[in-house]
């Protein structure tokens, strides 16, 4: 009996850690993203010079950053709400994932236009890859487990419900 439970229980204990590492996942880019949309409503709200470039916006710069931070704050809220189920919602860290690279590159045109200056852009890629591999890493885990976890479940149902004589399962109208 105990050689049976022990190996349910590492597959409990890992299941445990990937949905752990998802959760941070989940509120470590919410708090990047809860950042970045602060900012950018000070900057389209109050005029604010921008962290990175110290541009003073202008009417047009302070809508788009309007519009921005509004998408950013709605992607803040994105990644809580998939924090209530995380395993079931993982798939949203691999969409942040093709956000992130899309910032990216808005950042490379900017430093290729000579809106951005190059020494700005390090510290942000260098986040922006931690965030790309935390979410890689724990969506990965937990599809890892998650499948283990359905594999196994569909084992127990399969020896708890034997065929009958035909090899087909039979349904009642009971």
């Amino acid at each position: 009996m105990t050689a049976l439970w022990i190996p349910l229980r590492l597959k409990e204990n890992q299941l445990k850690n990937a949905t752990t590492w998802l959760r941070i996942s989940y509120w470590v880019g919410a708090t990047a993203d809860g950042s970045v949309a602060t900012v950018m409503f000070a900057q389209a709200i109050l005029a604010q010079p921008s962290p990175l470039t110290h541009y003073v916006p202008e009417t047009p710069y302070r809508y788009a950053m309007g519009l921005a931070g509004s998408l950013m704050l709605g992607w803040t809220i994105l990644l809580l709400w998939a924090d209530r189920k995380p395993v079931e919602r993982r798939g949203i860290l691999m969409i942040t994932n093709v956000v992130i690279v899309g910032l990216m590159g808005s950042s490379l045109f900017a430093v290729s236009a000579g809106f951005m200056p190059p020494v700005a852009v390090v510290a942000l890629f260098v986040l922006q890859a931690v965030l790309i591999v935390l979410f890689t890493s724990a969506y990965v885990a937990s599809t890892r487990q998650g499948s283990a976890r359905k594999r196994e479940g569909a084992r127990q149902i399969a020896a708890a419900e034997p065929l009958n004589s035909g090899g087909r399962i039979e349904m009642s109208d009971d």
